[in-house]
Formats: C-alpha cells, structure tokens, sequence
C-alpha cells in the first residue's frame, strides 16, 4: 500500500525521496500540510474497521446459516466479504501506526505479516470480482452453452486458487518490508529495495492486480450489459433471477472501480516518477498526498461492499429474512421447550407433595 515511501532518509525527516537509495534523483521536502494524515487519519481507519468488521460478519453469517446451499456467485461474493474482514482486522495497526507520526510499534514480525494480509486483501478481492463477472459472464451471455461449469466445486475450487495467487503476489511485501530506526528509536515500517528491485517487482504487480484483471471485468460487463439490453423485453422467471444477480453484481463491480482504480492509477504514475519518465517537487508531493487519499478511499470499498448487498440485492434481503425467521422459529421452538420442561417439573412436584400429604 501506498502508506509510506518507498526508500526513506536516514534520520526520518520530513523527506521524500525517489531514486535509487545511494543514487537520489529527487528530493523534496513535504509541507505542513500533510498533519491531517496523523489526526483525520486515525479516526477515519477506526471508523472504517468498526463498520467493516459489523457488515462483512453480518454477510457472512447470511450466507453461511441459510438452510440453500449459496450459489456460484454468493460463493465468490462471501470469500469477497471474508478478504474484506481480514482488511478491516488489519486496519487497527496502521491507525495507531499513523496517529504516531509513522512509528510502528508493533515490531518487525507484524510489520511483515500485517502488510501482507493488506496486499492480500488488495489482489483477492480483484480475482474474486474477475471470477464473479466471469460467472454473470457465462450466466448471461452464454446462458445455456457454458451453463455445466457452473457449479459450486469448481467455484470453491477458484476460490482456493485465488487466496493462493493473493498469497503469491503479496510475497514481496512479506520479503522487502522492513523496519529502520534512527537515534531517537523511531521505527519505520517501510519497503526497503533498490529503484531497480521496486520498479521490476511494482512493474509485474501492476500488470497482474490490476491491468489483466480490470481488462477481463471490463470485457465480461461490457458483454454482460449488451445481453441485458438485447433480453430487456423477455420476462422469463429465470432469466429475471439472473438480471437480479447480475444487478447487484454490476453494482459491486462499479463500486469496486470507483474506489480502487484512482489507487491504482495513482501507483502507476508513481512508478513514472520512479522510472524518471515523469517529475518535479509538485508532482512528487501532489501523488504523496493523492496516495494517502486513494489509499483510504480504496479501503472504504470493504465496508460499501455489505451495503450494496442490502441496498441492491433483493435476493440477499429474502436470505436475511429467511435466516432471520429460522432463528425466530428456533427461538420460539426452545423457549416452548423450556416452558413444557418448567410446567412438567412443577406439576410432578405437586404430584408428589399431594401423595405426601395423603400418606399423612
């Protein structure tokens, strides 16, 4: 994440460097302006997590105590909920790591592991969407040719390979980051590589969590909403359970783009300034702050997401009915139970006090 600069000054100070660590191409020197990071920061990532970690656990337990097995997309959508949860439980350190102006007290081994759950969360919620618009793809366009590949073992199957593929990306993260202290015991928490190291492995990673995949969700949307058009005046039952699926899906998907494109764009022009292509102070301290702003925004999408859900999903509002007259329904089942128990043990003590008394 775009949290901190890459390559870093000895002594911390308010110092942005781009270039090679022993070569520097750029140095500009940050303004006052950036105190918002350390005071508005905190309490946005505090906020963000508390609705995060209440809405995902929320989709979660829908669609995991409805009595119908989910379907191929609520599959893809509920391990989209779970990458988002991870985000959110990670979100804690780095706003606790902001509000002390960058110093990470949480030691190298969370410094590593936290940002790898974040990167992971960054590449597996991209693939998770590629695999729904995939799945709305096929659902929608080629309703009946592709139908049989639509099944829930192949879809959890994706999923597992998905994680994994997050996990692969996200090894450079666990491999570069680092913590570097100066006199006064401040620890950074920062990527530590050569130029060279960070536009090769930013270069790869750019193209697989970001140009490849937003190359195919454009394709399947584009796709997708020409079917929609061309089927507007059909009313079969079916086919409407599709156009809802693929409704909330579209909106997901338009979420997604809103909130982590200008990250990824933002990073792009980074590597630009990097690769010395594009640059200037203005430049330089204008994508810093552009960064920390689409950073932020990006990780909102975590908690929009279960929003879309409620708003636009008609299906998932009748699952949180369903779910929540089982629950009522169990409820009032032991609560008889209970009642049938309490009556039984006071009439069988009566019974028993009224034989007492006669044997007297």
């Amino acid at each position: 994440m775009a949290l901190l600069p890459t390559s870093v000054p000895a002594n911390f100070s308010t110092t942005v460097i781009y270039g090679d660590q022993n070569h520097t191409n750029h140095v500009c020197s940050e303004g006052e302006s950036e105190e918002w990071i350390y005071t508005v920061i905190p309490v946005y990532i505090l906020l963000i997590t508390v609705l995060g970690i209440i809405f995902n656990v929320f989709v979660l337990m829908v669609f995991c105590l409805h009595k119908k097995a989910c379907t191929v997309a609520e599959i893809y959508l509920s391990n989209l909920a779970a990458a988002d949860l991870v985000l959110m439980v990670c979100l804690p350190f780095w706003a606790v790591n902001a509000s002390k102006r960058f110093n990470w007290p949480f030691g190298l081994f969370l410094c590593k592991v936290n940002n790898l759950c974040i990167k992971m969360n960054a590449y597996c919620s991209i693939y998770f969407l590629v695999l729904v618009s995939l799945d709305r793809y096929v659902a929608v366009v080629h309703t009946m040719s592709l139908e049989r590949i639509r099944r829930s073992k192949y879809a959890k199957l994706g999923c597992v390979l998905v994680w994994g593929l997050g996990l692969l990306l996200s090894v450079p993260t666990f491999i570069y980051r680092e913590l570097k202290h100066n006199s006064q015991s401040h620890a950074l928490c920062y990527i530590n590589t050569t130029n060279t190291e960070y536009l090769l492995t930013e270069g790869i990673l750019t193209v697989f969590s970001f140009i490849i995949p937003i190359s195919i969700i454009s394709y399947c949307t584009v796709k997708i909403i020409q079917a929609l058009n061309n089927r507007f005046l059909e009313r079969v039952n079916s086919q409407k359970m599709e156009h809802k699926a693929t409704t909330l899906v579209l909106a997901v998907l338009l979420a997604f783009l809103i909130c982590w494109v200008p990250f990824h764009l933002g990073r792009i022009v980074e590597l630009l300034v990097r690769a010395e292509v594009l640059g200037g102070c203005s430049l330089i301290n204008g994508i810093k702050i552009c960064n920390q702003i689409f950073t932020y925004l990006a990780f909102f999408n975590s908690v929009l997401n279960p929003i879309l859900y409620v708003i636009v999903g008609k299906n998932f509002r009748n699952k949180v009915w369903e779910v929540f007259k089982q629950w009522s329904i169990k409820r009032t089942a032991t609560l008889n139970i209970t009642s049938m128990r309490s009556t039984l043990s006071r009439s069988l003590k009566f019974e028993n006090t009224s034989r007492q008394s006669a044997s007297l």
